[in-house]
């Protein structure tokens, strides 16, 4: 089996999780992709004076260290940034089950070495009540495209080929173009061997 992830399942039981509530905007001063995790779900996790909000979910010391994050319908809707991955990433996720997720969030998961699964809402359903009653361990065969759990039977998921290949090899899109150097050094090789001018 090979496994692309083994973690703790944290439920975040909301739709239409937007951009700016995964990472607020003043957060969006640096590209250096560090310092994001203390961002995450800032207005939900902190109350106004600066502590941990114990009303959040992810708060809950039952979850802490979780990395499978438990979603709804369309998340990762609203803004294209990039540091809403970034800042799930660093914060400890590796695996976002949802519903459905925004075509341009869903890319950066990709692109972050993150995977992104859309299950039907009546697994979802399942997974929040089981999430709710014990700690949930899940097991993450990418390989296989299978979830499993000693909590319930193995639930089956799609992925596209490109997205799964890149996962399985931990290669992002410019580790992609850069397997093809050596294509890429031959066809500019021979350009300049029959158009010297160029």
């Amino acid at each position: 089996m090979s496994v692309f992830h083994q973690g703790l399942l944290a439920p975040l039981d909301k739709n239409n999780v937007d951009t700016d509530q995964i990472i607020p905007k003043q957060f969006l001063t640096s590209t250096s992709r560090d310092g994001f995790d203390k961002a995450l779900f800032y207005d939900w996790r902190y109350l106004d004076n600066g502590e941990l909000n114990p009303e959040f979910i992810l708060n809950e010391r039952r979850y802490q260290g979780a990395s499978v994050l438990l979603t709804r319908d369309n998340f990762g809707c609203g803004s294209s940034r990039e540091h809403a991955p970034w800042a799930l990433k660093q914060y400890g996720f590796e695996v976002i089950l949802a519903e459905s997720f925004a075509d341009i969030f869903f890319n950066n998961c990709a692109n972050n070495q993150m995977l992104a699964i859309a299950l039907p809402s009546e697994t979802l359903d399942r997974l929040f009540v089981l999430a709710e009653k014990q700690e949930l361990q899940i097991d993450v065969d990418l390989a296989a495209q299978m979830l499993r759990s000693d909590a319930f039977d193995d639930i089956s998921f799609e992925v596209r080929a490109d997205i799964k290949e890149r996962l399985l090899s931990g290669l992002d899109f410019i580790g992609v173009t850069e397997t093809l150097n050596a294509n890429i050094q031959q066809f500019e090789d021979q350009l300049h061997r029959e158009r010297p001018w160029q």
